[in-house]
């Protein structure tokens, strides 16, 4: 997810939602510049991707193992683009040093194990729509990282990570009731915690300098650990992939290659070419659109506590977005 307390004119690291990949390290975006056709595609790409890939992540744990099936997309993902960077930019832009190889390896593991492996545990038992609107809200978790280590927040900073948590405890209402198992909640809850220490770390460390090449070793590294994770849980055993749907494998396939590179390419092209501003507005329309996808594909329940706690989480990240982006 993007970072959207980061000062606009701080070269900073600007992270997807963990549903869907990587972190780059931007130039600052582009204010004075008229919209184009060609941003407002990219824009739409970027929302109706991540929005969906909370769908497609339900999709594929019906039928597949949770860690397994993220390790897999994400080395794959990972492989696919370091092959796309030695073919288009030569195997020179993948040299790193040990120390930004082990940082990116450390910002995967967080990200990826740790923060996206945990969402795609929850949605076993998670709504996707409700997964999306508890991820919603990693901006509060940032601005309190921040604060943490000595930046002041701003005042609209601080109402919106209360708003946050207000809203969290009003969509945590559906694991209190048992209509939700409490665990997801507090699976996605943990899960959104460390994107944001994998997030606010990623502009702390010695990175590479290559933002592609640091995505991709993330994505590499981050897979090799929720493929171990799902071995050590014994993910493998009774596994027959005869019994994998083919809707799974199309959800698998849908992860890889719009999650992951093409909303990706279309994210970093933005960061280049489009206000930050307007860029960050996928932090609060992605909840919205996982929400209509898992109504309208998988018949989950729009419930009161979701419609509520929803809006009020959406409220709180505009609210950081704003005006943590004007400071």
């Amino acid at each position: 997810m993007t970072s959207p307390a980061e000062p606009a004119n701080e070269v900073r690291s600007v992270t997807p939602t963990p549903a869907s990949a990587p972190t780059l390290t931007p130039t600052p975006g582009r204010s004075g510049r008229r919209i184009s056709g060609a941003v407002w595609a990219g824009l739409g790409i970027v929302y109706v991707v991540w929005g969906s890939t909370y769908l497609g992540i339900r999709i594929v744990v019906e039928t597949m193992p949770p860690f397994l099936s993220a390790g897999l997309r994400f080395v794959v993902a990972g492989l696919l683009l370091v092959a796309l960077i030695a073919w288009r930019q030569g195997p020179s832009a993948l040299k790193v040093t040990r120390a930004q190889l082990g940082s990116a390896a450390l910002v995967g593991l967080l990200l990826l194990l740790g923060g996206n492996g945990l969402i795609v545990l929850a949605e076993t038992s998670v709504p996707s729509g409700l997964a999306a609107l508890l991820v919603a809200v990693v901006p509060a978790w940032v601005v309190v990282l921040k604060a943490v280590f000595g930046q002041r927040p701003t005042a609209g900073g601080v109402a919106g990570v209360l708003l946050g948590l207000v809203g969290l405890a009003v969509l945590t209402l559906p694991g209190v009731s048992g209509d939700v198992r409490i665990g997801g909640v507090v699976l996605v809850i943990v899960g959104s915690l460390l994107w944001s220490i994998g997030s606010f770390s990623s502009s702390r460390i010695p990175m590479p300098a290559n933002p592609f090449t640091a995505s991709a070793y993330e994505m590499v590294a981050g897979g090799l650990g929720c493929a171990a994770l799902g071995l050590i849980r014994g993910e493998q055993h009774g596994l027959d992939l005869a019994a994998i749907s083919a809707r799974s494998w199309t959800a698998l396939a849908y992860l890889v290659v719009f999650g992951s590179l093409i909303a990706f390419t279309a994210y970093a092209w933005l960061l280049q070419t489009a206000p930050l501003s307007l860029v960050a507005t996928y932090a609060y329309v992605n909840p919205v659109v996982a929400v209509l996808l898992g109504a309208l594909i998988l018949d989950e329940a729009l419930t009161w506590p979701i419609a509520l706690g929803g809006a009020v989480v959406v409220a709180s990240v505009c609210l950081i977005v704003t005006t943590e982006r004007r400071s």
